[in-house]
């Protein structure tokens, strides 16, 4: 049967190319979508990998504050403050600077600089200096062992103990008027342990133990 179709005519060869252009273009379109969620996909997980090695990196060694340049710096200064001495400069330490910061009226950012550390009795290394010496480390030992009975009398050694009346508070029973006269700020039952005994030490090489009348009478 013959065909009716002008096979002269240019409209069914355009109509083709139209078609498959059109494949084409959508063929295309589908490679990259699928190309751009594999890459999306690999991005995804590089950048996971990035986060997770910054956050164990972070944990791990985190830039030292100025002035704590070592571990050994970290380990002295997160004694001084009563934390788990790690050598760690995370979180929990940055914590714990600021509180203390927040006691002593220092500025609150966390950071271990000179300031702090002086107010810790910490040196420009990672020593404790001369005149600001724990009691543990003073001639003998015999400071740090009467500090421990004191404490122990006093409040069975726990840092945050307040008396019935509120008067007397932290480790050592201090009232607020010694605490601060000893250079100590804000509530002595809210400062770092650490603290508390360096204050209690200072008193105690200022004034023996007169300042605690009944526990130190035993001592006498």
């Amino acid at each position: 049967m013959a065909s009716n179709r002008d096979l002269s005519s240019p409209v069914p060869w355009r109509r083709s190319l139209r078609a498959s252009q059109a494949r084409r273009a959508t063929r295309a379109r589908r490679r990259r979508l699928a190309l751009r969620g594999r890459a999306g996909i690999t991005l995804a997980v590089a950048l996971s990998a990035i986060a997770a090695g910054g956050a164990l990196a972070q944990d791990a060694a985190t830039p030292l504050a100025p002035g704590v340049q070592t571990t050994d710096s970290v380990r002295a200064l997160q004694k001084k403050l009563g934390v788990k001495a790690d050598g760690i400069y995370g979180p929990r330490t940055r914590a714990a600077v600021k509180r203390f910061q927040r006691a002593n009226g220092l500025d609150v950012d966390g950071v271990a600089g000179p300031q702090t550390l002086a107010a810790l009795g910490l040196g420009s290394g990672d020593e404790p200096t001369a005149t600001e010496e724990p009691a543990s480390t003073t001639a003998g030992g015999g400071d740090d062992a009467t500090l421990e009975r004191i404490a122990q009398c006093e409040s069975g050694g726990d840092p945050t103990a307040v008396s019935a009346d509120g008067t007397y508070r932290g480790k050592y029973q201090f009232d607020r008027e010694t605490w601060r006269q000893m250079g100590g700020t804000g509530d002595p039952a809210d400062a770092p342990e650490a603290e508390q005994d360096r204050i209690a030490a200072k008193l105690l090489a200022a004034r023996g133990t007169a300042p605690w009348p009944n526990c130190g009478a035993a001592l006498s």
